[in-house]
């Protein structure tokens, strides 16, 4: 990995409180406050708005299989 990947997964771990959620699922991270946070972090901005959309994707569908499996495959 590079520099600029483990700023950005250093990034992630910041974005807890940055969730988009809907009843019952997680749609992504709001990402103008993600990037507005990497920007203050001093991340360069093309790694950030390249490497944080991939890594969201993956979170939102793990979130979404997590809390579908946690309730016993209720929705909504």
């Amino acid at each position: 990995m590079t520099l600029e990947g483990w700023q950005v997964w250093d990034l992630v771990g910041r974005l807890g409180g940055q969730l988009r959620v809907l009843p019952g699922a997680v749609i992504g991270w709001d990402m103008s406050a993600a990037l507005a946070l990497g920007d203050a972090l001093g991340l360069p901005p093309a790694a950030t708005a390249e490497l944080l959309p991939i890594i969201e994707a993956v979170m939102v569908t793990k979130l979404n299989e997590h809390m579908e499996h946690s309730d016993g495959g209720k929705t909504g």
